[in-house]
């Protein structure tokens, strides 16, 4: 399994805590947020990591070769800005498989990989998103799906006592994306997701395995403690 992690966002929310990275730098119990991903990606029996590289790439390219991993590593480099549905498709194009998974440089969700590809498989689906079950949150849009885990609408972000999230953890059928004729620059969620569920080819994988998204202050100090116990 190719695994594609999107690692060139400026950190902005970040930056009162860590400055002059790229979030997927971020130090966490003196190892970059990257190390514990690529556990997780070598855990899971990823072949081959491509990782989608812009804001301060140096820092990264530099990190990679230290690195001695049981996958694979390559790279591609935006020379502006993509957005998320830009990097990914950057990427693509040195994925040799058909279908390819997707995880977020800021955020660890732990769900199993050969499963959830398992699944999206059996369903034919053009994308399978991994979904985290939370309570009491206003942090994240809600997903909704139907009893076949067919994905029939994303909810914008308001307070819900509970719901599905998108966890940022996707498996990609990249002949289907490539059939949509995106341009260059362009997001995920937004362009594609949003605009797309209707056609009724993505689904949910939904798993209540740890998950942490790094891009604010308190979860970044939250990641410190949990992965200092693992």
């Amino acid at each position: 399994m190719e695994c594609i992690v999107l690692a060139g966002g400026l950190g902005t929310r970040l930056q009162s805590v860590v400055h002059d990275v790229p979030k997927c730098m971020a130090p966490v119990n003196g190892k970059p947020f990257l190390h514990y991903l690529f556990d997780y990606a070598e855990q899971q029996g990823c072949s081959g990591v491509i990782l989608s590289l812009g804001y301060k790439h140096q820092h990264i390219t530099e990190w990679l070769m230290t690195q001695q991993r049981r996958f694979s590593i390559d790279s591609v480099i935006e020379s502006e800005p993509l957005g998320t549905g830009g990097g990914i498709q950057l990427a693509l194009q040195k994925a040799t498989d058909r279908h390819v998974a997707v995880l977020n440089g800021d955020t660890m969700f732990k769900v199993p990989l050969n499963e959830m590809m398992q699944s999206h498989l059996d369903k034919k689906a053009a994308t399978t998103l991994a979904l985290k079950p939370m309570r009491n949150f206003n942090r994240y849009g809600v997903v909704k799906t139907d009893n076949t885990a067919r994905i029939i609408a994303f909810e914008e972000k308001k307070q819900q006592e509970e719901g599905l999230i998108n966890g940022g953890v996707y498996i990609i059928d990249k002949d289907s994306l490539a059939s949509k004729n995106f341009p260059e620059k362009f997001s995920f969620e937004k362009d594609y997701f949003e605009a797309f569920v209707q056609e009724g080819d993505m689904y949910g994988f939904v798993s209540d395995a740890y998950f942490i998204d790094i891009g604010i202050p308190s979860d970044y100090k939250q990641a410190q403690k949990d992965f200092a116990e693992k």
